[in-house]
């Protein structure tokens, strides 16, 4: 059997192998969940699903540590942060569970019309068919459970095709589904090429798929899915932040850091472009950079490391080349601007490069913040909106009014105020609108979209 090495991207040692799927596997695990789909008789009942869900959360709590090292170590976040993303993993588990006992339906009003005299109506929810997931590297364990298991939690087949870069994870959870009493083949992970992963999403038997990546990549799919599949896709948000005069600035620079530096800046929602009132602009400037050039840089598993390598060396690279760019369009590096290594970039901020560098206009995806300076909030709001993106902007500012302008005239699905944008927790609803995205992501909502509403009515001469 063909398999798939996977490396460290801190120093590319070798972390574990997993089976590569080819294309006829890739179908025949599309045939399987198909066929445990259409077998109704045989579907799990809810109780048995929060029986495995529970038992699951026991095991991965009996399994922080491993579960934290495999994660880091394939994936390059740092250590004290996996920890966090596999505890957030367990309550996202626990998150399924109690909403399994809140999935319900309404009664639909009857019998106040001729029309509809002798009858009563009920809604229910039912499982929408095969769910295909497309995971992404970045956080590797609990993307995989933000996907898996509210499909699991409705009663749906699962698929997850995740990273090649970060597969380990994945697999890992199918087999802890499986310790979990998860008969066979309600969830299988394929780690295939991007043929397979096409096919897993183009599929008629797939019926609902959820991408979580790059934006050309995941239009790109859901402009191929088969008519009646329906879809959640989750891309970047070139994250903007505003800074009015009278923010805590005190407060604000740990939260604007962690934000822009957490991951190296490989989070869909992390702090990227930050426009700061002319007033105050020299004094988060400054307290920012040496807040940035403070971070510890290195081996994602070294519990002291606050900032990890990029999930490959193409990706120095290209932060590189875009730093670069950013200089010849007037930015000046406060920090950084420099790469460590083959694998490690430093925490970088630059201010004021013009608004037509690549480093205004797409998401970084690397350790790099950039400031810009504003006369009035108008034209920040203005700047902040030019980009055809629309996920998760904030606000800096101690006026009511302020903060509630800029909730209502940012392009945004959530506005932070006096918080980073990239702040979540597991049961928020998740998800960009125009490039950004399409659906809602978090447990509760994943578990929505991946259902059917199926009416029920009766007529009745009792009635």
């Amino acid at each position: 059997m063909k398999t798939i090495e996977v490396k460290s991207p801190y120093d590319d040692s070798v972390v574990g192998e997993v089976p590569f799927t080819s294309i006829e596997g890739v179908e025949k695990a599309i045939d399987i969940a198909h066929e445990r789909f259409l077998d109704v008789d045989n579907w799990i009942p809810k109780f048995k699903r929060v029986e495995i869900l529970e038992k699951l959360m026991e095991i991965m709590s009996s399994q922080v540590e491993e579960l934290t090292i495999l994660c880091a170590s394939e994936g390059g976040k740092p250590y004290i942060d996996s920890k966090v993303e596999v505890q957030r993993a367990i309550n996202g588990v626990k998150i399924a569970i109690e909403q399994i006992g809140l999935q319900e339906g309404h009664e639909i009003a009857m019998g106040h019309t001729a029309s509809s005299a002798n009858r009563m109506a009920y809604t229910m929810k039912e499982p929408i068919g095969v769910v295909a997931a497309i995971s992404a590297f970045n956080h590797p364990f609990n993307l995989a459970i933000h996907q898996v298991i509210p499909a699991l939690a409705v009663g749906c087949p699962v698929i997850i095709r995740p990273a090649t870069q970060t597969p380990m994870s994945a697999v890992r959870l199918i087999e802890l589904l499986k310790e979990a009493g998860l008969p066979d083949g309600w969830a299988q992970a394929v780690v295939c090429d991007r043929q397979g992963g096409e096919l897993l999403v183009t599929s008629p038997k797939t019926a609902f798929f959820t991408f979580i990546g790059s934006g050309p990549v995941g239009w790109y799919l859901n402009s191929k899915s088969s008519p009646g599949t329906r879809s959640a896709l989750e891309h970047g948000g070139v994250a903007p932040v505003i800074v009015e005069p009278d923010a805590d600035i005190d407060a604000m620079i740990p939260d604007l850091g962690k934000g822009g530096f957490y991951h190296a800046g490989q989070v869909c929602v992390s702090v990227q472009r930050v426009y700061v009132h002319e007033s105050i602009v020299d004094d988060v400037a400054s307290r920012l950079t040496d807040y940035a050039s403070k971070l510890v840089v290195g081996n994602q598993l070294d519990p002291k490391t606050e900032v990890g390598p990029l999930i490959n060396n193409a990706e120095v690279d290209r932060v590189e080349e875009w730093v670069n760019e950013a200089v010849t369009k007037g930015g000046k590096i406060l920090t950084g601007g420099k790469r460590i290594s083959n694998s490690c970039y430093e925490p970088t901020v630059i201010l004021n490069p013009s608004d037509d560098a690549i480093v205004s206009q797409k998401e970084v995806f690397g350790p790099v913040v950039i400031i810009y300076s504003y006369k009035d909030i108008n034209e920040a709001i203005s700047r902040a909106n030019s980009l055809d993106v629309s996920f998760q902007a904030a606000v800096f500012t101690k006026n009511i009014d302020t903060a509630l302008k800029s909730v209502k005239k940012l392009n945004g699905t959530t506005i932070m105020v006096n918080d980073h944008t990239a702040f979540r927790v597991d049961w928020m609803p998740f998800g960009g609108a125009k490039t950004s995205g399409l659906g809602l992501g978090g447990i509760p909502d994943s578990m929505n979209e991946m259902q059917n509403q199926k009416m029920m009515v009766i007529k009745s001469p009792e009635l």
